[in-house]
Order: structure tokens, then C-alpha cells, then sequence
């Protein structure tokens, strides 16, 4: 089942995100992944920081990412954040990575979540459950 809801941020390549070839260190598109999931979920009224506060803790249980081609420094770029329930106690964010310049697909990625409460048991709550919904 998949939500209604999807969010775009706009983000450039510093030149400390790359690696001696001149392209983004594959380890940094997690970073712009995971960037984009917290700002997504701030705009649904979601704070990561005060879900974890209240017991919430939110977990990334897998990754898959599927590099399709490189950023170099100063590339603009935008990563996209599509929300997608997977089972009753998982969900999940279909992400893309796109070159601005020439809309070209960088990667394209699905992560698994899911959320425990502060003894470590899967818990959804009614935030989370309403978003995925």
C-alpha cells in the first residue's frame, strides 16, 4: 500500500563528499538519503529528535541501493522521498537521486524501517502509522 505523500529537496556536492576519483564517495549518498527522510518527515510535522525523546525510536532495517551513475563536486542534485507502508510494523521510503543539470537518475534506493519503543520492541505509533497508511 503506498501513501499520497512524497517530498523533493534540492542539495550540491561539497568537495569533501568526493573520493580521489573526483565522484561522491558511495557512503555519502546514505547521508543525503537519510537527510532527506528527516527533512520529509519535518514537513509531515514529524521531528525525528522528538519522536526519539517520546520512545519512538525509528530504525533503518535494510538498505538496497542501485548506483546508476557518479556526482562530482559542485553537481546539483535532488533527492526524492516516497513514503511506502511494507507490512503492518514496517514501512519503508523509495528514494531517488537526480542530477539537475540533466535529469540524469543517479541511484535509485528502497529503505526498510521500522519502530521500537525504549525496550527495543517493535511499536508503530499513530504518527507513523497515519503517514504510512
Amino acid at each position: 500500500m503506498e501513501s499520497n505523500s512524497s517530498f523533493s529537496l534540492q542539495l550540491k556536492v561539497r568537495d569533501y563528499e568526493c573520493d580521489m576519483q573526483g565522484i561522491v564517495n558511495n557512503a555519502n549518498y546514505q547521508h543525503y538519503l537519510e537527510h532527506a527522510r528527516h527533512e520529509f518527515l519535518l514537513t509531515q510535522g514529524l521531528s525525528f529528535a522528538k519522536l526519539t525523546a517520546e520512545g519512538i525510536i525509528l530504525v533503518v532495517k535494510r538498505i538496497e541501493i542501485e548506483y546508476l551513475s557518479p556526482l562530482r563536486s559542485g553537481d546539483q542534485f535532488s533527492v526524492s522521498c516516497e513514503p511506502v507502508r511494507i507490512s503492518p510494523l514496517r514501512f519503508g521510503f523509495r528514494q531517488n537521486i537526480t542530477r539537475l543539470t540533466d535529469n540524469k537518475a543517479i541511484i535509485t534506493a528502497m529503505v526498510t524501517a521500522t519502530s521500537i519503543n525504549t525496550k527495543g520492541r517493535p511499536f508503530l505509533s499513530p504518527e507513523i502509522d497515519r503517514l504510512f497508511g
